[in-house]
């Protein structure tokens, strides 16, 4: 059976198909809107998984190029592992759908996003954010609160909903928002320094959008969704809970209690060893209830002291921040490096300078096709103490260097202010909370330390949220570190400057956000940024005059488009002679922007000099300094310019008669020679006569 139902978003349709195709699927949707086109696949195990203590949702958001009209680059033209944008967009997908499933739910689910189609003015990413939703309400796997999801740009001090891809050109801020029809569920912004009043204004400005979309999904999900199953949902056995807790309550918050880290987790290792002790024989298969219950106890005991103690679990007071240190130039022979340490999160950021070729392609679904600026997190297993293998970057790194990125990069030079590719790689050498945040700190420490001159230092921190169980009390946490991350119901990230902000992240654990929890922790936010900012400057508060005498040295120039065949040469002759005889990289544009990399000033200019001699244009009635080249009976061929030459025929070799050329020149002789003819054929007629005679007039007049 086809069902259609549709709605209009920002003036254009969006339209639902489901029924018709992927007919083995629990919901196979497909949603459109506009000529943008996504094939959204929802499934569920048949019961849960046995031995995990997690609900394991998997989302997977599957690009294919032919969606944009491309065949695959690359040797293989399929393909391959999802691209960063990719893995971005399946985490924003996931975030403010995983809160709103059921406690104890352990089944195995499973969405998948395949775009199909892209139309450029209407985003694939927030069409599968709803299309994910959606799906997940037809289906029969239980998950009934629909969440609706636009994006918000501000144009020309307006905000637009779904702005098309002249709107996002000019717009000073790109925000997703995400929510059900009563609280916000999730918040991705990157913006142009944007105040935080307005950043606030544009965010419930998307709420009430996503409201009426969420309430459409409810009325599909009324018409047309299927009967939810009924599931198994995990719960501890009541008997050891109460067996534990009478036991371990007091052992437990003692512990909880302990203000510095590495003492409470040695007391807690404690604790749970006597735990062990007590019931490991008695309840031999029962140990993830046991634990269970002692996760469950440590979040009840630090949610109590936070809510109605009013105490943090490390003695701060709700707005304060941990110990602040910066420092700069802490390698040797790198570009630039800034370590920044906040408490026990510690960062260190690493600024690598290249030539504008070595920034990266990207052979992608969206309009961007290449990038100078790159941003890298790392996060090793030592930096929490902890021992694993090392492989590839996983989600979580694309993603904290992800939101670091765009932290920084309304910040980043033009082009033609610094004509360098500009890599970051932030290395987390100690986390207890908010080390991407830490990491927008170090990188602008690091890219100050570069030389790198940014409009302004960056810097960023992580807000926190504790709630009571029917969210009508709640406190608002400055500088969460990792233990109130992990029992507290959210991370909101913001970074900025002094002047405004350039990147949100909010995660939540709840179902959504007050709207004034979002406006406090963007307030607070910034107190505390401007703060950190503070010591940041103490350190390092400008650029340093120079790029480090390690970092490659960039030249530039800019010649008549026409010229760049000539810079070039046939088969790139001309070219690789400059690149051969000074050693530097060099790469043009097809505007005429030339961009000269070399390891030192010497070869830089010398590569310059031979470029703009290629480029240059030879007009007649000019007068240059040439070098002799070849002699003939009836001549000298002189180059005047590189790759420029051009004949001065024995007649017009000398003011007096010429019985001989030899007489006059020889091969390797600099003389002045007058442009006096470029024939049809573009060879250039020289005369040395008519030269002395100029010269000879202008001293005469200079005597006078």
């Amino acid at each position: 059976m086809n069902n259609v139902f549709e709605t209009t978003i920002a003036g254009r349709k969006l339209i639902g198909e489901f029924g018709k195709l992927g007919m083995l699927s629990n919901c196979a949707l497909k949603i459109s809107y506009g000529d943008t086109v996504i094939l959204v696949n929802a499934n569920v195990s048949e019961s849960p998984r046995a031995g995990i203590d997690f609900f394991p949702l998997s989302i997977e958001y599957q690009e294919r190029l032919y969606s944009v009209g491309k065949i695959p680059g690359g040797f293989i033209k399929r393909e391959g592992k999802p691209s960063d944008k990719a893995i971005l967009n399946a985490r924003a997908i996931d975030r403010p759908l995983r809160p709103l499933f059921p406690k104890g739910f352990r089944n195995d689910v499973q969405i998948v996003c395949t775009v199909v189609s892209v139309e450029h003015d209407n985003l694939p990413n927030i069409l599968a954010m709803n299309g994910a939703s959606l799906a997940l309400c037809l289906s029969s796997i239980p998950f009934t609160t629909p969440v609706g999801t636009v994006s918000v740009g501000l144009v020309n001090g307006e905000f637009v909903i779904n702005p098309n891809s002249k709107q996002r050109e000019e717009s000073d801020l790109d925000l997703t928002v995400c929510a059900t029809k009563d609280r916000v569920m999730m918040i991705e912004a990157g913006g142009k320094e944007v105040p935080e009043d307005v950043m606030y204004d544009a965010i419930i400005f998307g709420f009430e959008e996503c409201k009426k979309i969420a309430q459409f999904q409810e009325e599909v999900m009324k018409k047309y969704g299927k009967t939810k199953i009924e599931v198994e949902m995990y719960t501890a056995d009541k008997q050891i809970e109460k067996e534990v807790k009478d036991f371990a309550f007091e052992m437990i918050k003692d512990a909880m209690y302990i203000t510095e880290k590495a003492a409470k987790n040695e007391a807690m290792d404690k604790v749970k060893e006597k735990i062990s002790e007590e019931f490991a024989e008695k309840y031999p298969d029962n140990i993830s209830d046991i634990n269970e219950v002692v996760y469950k106890t440590q979040k009840e005991i630090v949610r109590n002291m936070i809510l109605n103690e009013k105490r943090r679990p490390d003695g701060r007071k709700f707005s304060e921040i941990r110990n602040l240190s910066a420092e700069v130039g802490v390698l040797p022979r790198t570009h630039g490096s800034g370590v920044f340490t906040r408490g026990l999160t510690q960062v260190m950021t690493v600024t690598t300078l290249g030539s504008i070729n070595e920034g990266q392609t990207i052979d992608g679904i969206g309009e961007e096709t290449s990038k100078r600026y790159m941003h890298h997190y790392n996060f090793p297993s030592y930096s929490v103490g902890e021992t694993r293998p090392l492989r590839g970057p996983n989600r979580r790194e694309i993603g904290h260097g992800s939101l670091a990125e765009k932290a920084l990069e309304p910040l980043i030079p033009s082009e033609e202010n610094f004509p360098y590719a500009i890599r970051l790689v932030s290395e987390v050498l100690s986390s207890n909370g908010s080390t991407s945040q830490a990491s927008v700190c170090g990188s602008t420490l690091a890219l100050l330390d570069a030389g790198v001159p940014i409009i302004r230092p960056a810097a960023g921190i992580a807000m926190g949220l504790v709630t009571s169980e029917d969210l009508q009390q709640e406190e608002i946490l400055t500088d969460i570190q990792g233990l109130e991350d992990f029992f507290g119901d959210m991370d909101f990230k913001v970074a900025g400057t002094e002047k405004g902000i350039t990147a949100i992240q909010v995660d939540t654990k709840i179902s959504g956000l007050s709207n004034s929890c979002i406006k406090t922790a963007i307030n607070d936010a910034k107190k505390a940024r401007l703060e950190i900012l503070k010591v940041m400057n103490e350190c390092i508060s400008e650029p340093k005059k120079e790029v480090s005498k390690y970092a490659p040295k960039v030249f530039t120039v800019t010649i008549n488009p026409e010229k760049i065949k000539d810079v070039i040469g046939p088969g790139g002759k001309t070219i690789n002679k400059i690149i051969d005889e000074t050693g530097v990289k060099i790469d043009i544009k097809d505007d005429g922007s030339v961009f000269v990399t070399a390891e030192n000033y010497e070869c830089g200019n010398k590569a310059l000099e031979m470029i703009n001699g290629y480029a240059k244009e030879v007009k007649v009635g000019e007068i240059y300094l040439g070098r002799v080249t070849k002699i003939s009976n009836f001549g000298a061929f002189v180059a005047i310019l590189p790759g420029k030459e051009g004949l001065v025929h024995i007649s017009k070799l000398d003011v007096k008669r010429v019985n001989k050329v030899e007489d006059i020149v020889s091969v390797g002789d600099e003389i002045l020679v007058k442009v006096t003819d470029i024939d049809s054929m573009g060879r250039i007629n020289l005369s040395r006569k008519d030269a002395i005679k100029e010269s000879e007039e202008e001293s005469n007049t200079d005597n006078k």
